[in-house]
This record gives structure tokens, C-alpha cells and sequence, in this order.
């Protein structure tokens, strides 16, 4: 069970940083009408938060197009599909068949970057004690914002709920500082989820097509501007 402990103590931090986001998640929940029940279903069936974040918002304005939600979570959460092909190189033998589908449901940013980090191979039991920690962080982050979102006063529900705002930026900022090219993405996407609110007959398109939209039309434009060279590439 050495690898299964050694999982354990690397999901640490990452769980106590889900934790604080997805409380969050949980206050929006409930302030938008979910029960308690469902929103900590919700994390506890989904474990990415921007694409929770972007189905909640669908959820909420009451859309009836389970293709929006569909192609919502495609376009978020493709890149769970990239990193998952990337960990199944450095996984041993013991991640075979079921396994890699109950792993590939705990694949996130954070936890596929301290998978890729161990030296050599890793294997089933490893990240299954690195992804139980942070499922258990998450969902216990929203069991308590949805909690808190039935007792806090409603000035300090709205003060907490633009954390994930500044999760966002935390994540966009250093990066971009370095990258003309990120910086430049995260520009032309707010300007466009910009015109969609503002501009008339834009601002009738739904919540979960604006993101699809600024999402696709942002990443392609920067691609053809920016091209990554295939030297840069392969460092």
C-alpha cells in the first residue's frame, strides 16, 4: 500500500486548494435554486471547475438544449483527454481496463501535473490515492458553501462568490505575463464574451454557446497569429 499512502500525502495540498473553490461552487448553487443534495451531486459526478461552473450557468437559466451542456463540457474539458493520453505513457502495467476509466474520471490539471512530476512510472494504486483526497476535498468544499449559503447574510454570499473570479485570474496572470500569446487569447476571449453582453441581438445568445464561441474563435485566431514552431514544440 506504499503507493497508495504515498498518493495520499501528494493529494494533500490539492485538496485543501479544491476545498476553498468549491465552496464556491456550492454557494452558487443554492443562491441560483439547487438543493443542497444536488449541487454536492454535481461535484460529486463531476470533477472540473470551470466546466461545473459553465453548467450551472446553463442549468440555472433554465435551457432546454442538452446539446449547449453537451458541447459546453466538450470544448472545457477536452484538454482532460489530451492530459489523460499524456499520463498513459509514464503508468505501469497495473493501469489496464477499468482502471484507466475509473482514473480517467479523476484526471484534472492539478493532479495530472504531480503524476507527470514522480520520477519513473507510476501506477494504479498511486493515483488512485492521489485523486481520492482531492474528490473528497471537492465535495466537501461544496457540501459547505451550499451549508453557508443557507445561514451567511446575503452581502457576504455575494462577496465570497467572485472567489472563483479570482481563482481565473491567479491561473491566467503569471503566464500570460510571459506569453505574448496567452495574454493575447485571454483578451480577445474577454472582449468577446464582452460584445455578447452588450451588443443587441449578440446578448440573445445563451450563456453555455457564448463560452463554446469565445472559447473556439479565441484559441484559432491566436493559433494562426502565434504558431508554435515544431523546435518549440517538442522541448
Amino acid at each position: 500500500m506504499s503507493g497508495f499512502k504515498k498518493g495520499l500525502k501528494d493529494g494533500i495540498p490539492i485538496a485543501l486548494g479544491y476545498l476553498s473553490v468549491s465552496f464556491t461552487f456550492g454557494l452558487q448553487g443554492v443562491n441560483g435554486g439547487l438543493g443542497w443534495w444536488e449541487t454536492v451531486l454535481i461535484s460529486l459526478c463531476n470533477l472540473t471547475s470551470a466546466g461545473q461552473f459553465a453548467g450551472l450557468d446553463i442549468m440555472l437559466s433554465g435551457s432546454g438544449f442538452w446539446l449547449e451542456m453537451a458541447c459546453t463540457q466538450l470544448v472545457i474539458n477536452l484538454r482532460y483527454a489530451l492530459m489523460s493520453l499524456s499520463l498513459s505513457q509514464k503508468t505501469d502495467e497495473s493501469v489496464s481496463g477499468l482502471h484507466r476509466w475509473l482514473i480517467g474520471f479523476g484526471i484534472t490539471d492539478e493532479i495530472f501535473v504531480v503524476a507527470m512530476g514522480n520520477e519513473g512510472s507510476v501506477c494504479a494504486r498511486y493515483l488512485y490515492g492521489l485523486i481520492s483526497l482531492p474528490v473528497v476535498g471537492w465535495s466537501l468544499g461544496t457540501l459547505l458553501g451550499a451549508a453557508a449559503g443557507k445561514i451567511l447574510p446575503e452581502i457576504i454570499i455575494s462577496a465570497l462568490s467572485i472567489a472563483i473570479y479570482g481563482m481565473f485570474l491567479a491561473i491566467i496572470i503569471p503566464p500570460a505575463k510571459k506569453n505574448r500569446a496567452i495574454m493575447a487569447a485571454a483578451v480577445m476571449a474577454a472582449l468577446l464574451s464582452c460584445a455578447f453582453r452588450w451588443i443587441p441581438v449578440l446578448n440573445r445568445v445563451s450563456s453555455g454557446f457564448v463560452i463554446i464561441i469565445c472559447t473556439v474563435v479565441s484559441s484559432a485566431v491566436i493559433a494562426l497569429l502565434f504558431p508554435v514552431k515544431e523546435e518549440e514544440a517538442g522541448k
